[in-house]
């Protein structure tokens, strides 16, 4: 039986990544060799080690060979690739300027990035590196790192100050190419616990899927990584993608997610994001087919 393993949010803390990894291999042994492990996105951003995350995801592939590694997109990610211009390109007829006319209205408070090259950049790579007005995140209870995707510790992390576009040269081309190669949406057979069905299907998107739209229609948007929308709702949104689509639990497919800083555990809909990206909380992994919840801050001494 080969295990899957959901990784939820990261958010640029590698000392909580090493420790739910060592985690993992304490609690799975020889399984976790040759285990799929997906990864749900949002790898940047908040914490300090944006770029040693990166580069311990991209040496995954070499140092466990016999698993396979799924890397999703996150929202946080998806504006990141926006600012270093690594989005697939937009159809010949559209420009990424044309993402901004919906949010033109928010341009002030959020400070959207207008350094050199700003006129072809995606909307949320500008909202990324800008420089929102208003200080503190009343949702979250905390001050805005630079902007509202609080990116600041990313840009930190590679050597240069938040909004600095030197951070374009900066990036190393294997983090390049790791950030153009995210894929939106993941599908995979997994053992279930279930007594009704050994195996089902797994979705993995890093938000989720509108209960309102066509699923079909929705999944041909994420695996075409279509630019066009200023917004992805299925990288980006929240009530909207909370619930899961009737059709996919009808048919008991599992749609698992990270994004919305919960632990959220349905039988077919499954939130994988614990710490929301704030330093007091835990990253958390989730085990098919036992469905084991494992921490960083769990303690196997």
């Amino acid at each position: 039986m080969v295990l899957t393993i959901c990784i939820g949010d990261i958010h640029g803390y590698m000392d909580k990544l090493e420790r739910v990894w060592l985690n993992l291999q304490h609690e799975l042994r020889e399984s976790f060799e040759d285990s799929t492990v997906i990864f749900l996105g949002d790898y940047c951003d908040r914490g300090p080690d944006t770029a040693k995350v990166i580069d311990f995801l991209v040496s995954l592939p070499e140092l466990h060979p016999s698993q396979k590694h799924v890397f999703l997109c996150g929202n946080h990610d998806f504006a990141f690739a926006a600012f270093l211009r690594l989005l697939p390109p937009p159809p010949d007829s559209f420009s990424l300027s044309d993402t901004w006319k919906e949010f033109y209205k928010n341009e002030e408070r959020e400070g959207w990035w207008s350094g050199e090259g700003y006129e072809e950049m995606h909307i949320q790579g500008r909202r990324w590196a800008g420089h929102i007005r208003d200080r503190y995140n009343v949702k979250k209870g905390m001050d805005y790192k630079g902007s509202i995707y609080d990116a600041a510790p990313t840009f930190e992390s590679y050597g240069v100050a938040h909004g600095d576009g030197g951070l374009i040269k900066a990036v190393p081309e294997k983090h390049k190419k790791f950030l153009q190669d995210l894929v939106w949406v993941h599908e995979e057979e997994v053992d279930t616990s279930d007594p009704e069905m050994s195996r089902t299907k797994l979705i993995a998107v890093h938000a989720g899927l509108e209960i309102t739209k066509s699923v079909e229609e929705q999944l041909n948007v994420l695996y075409n990584r279509d630019v066009t929308f200023p917004r992805v709702e299925a990288l980006s949104g929240r009530k909207n993608v909370w619930e899961i689509p009737i059709e996919l639990s009808e048919k008991r497919i599992i749609l698992v997610s990270g994004h919305h800083g919960t632990l959220h555990m349905d039988k077919h809909r499954l939130i994988i994001d614990e710490g929301g990206g704030l330093e007091h909380l835990p990253i958390a992994a989730l085990v098919f087919p036992s469905r084991t919840i494992v921490r960083d801050t769990d303690s196997h001494i």
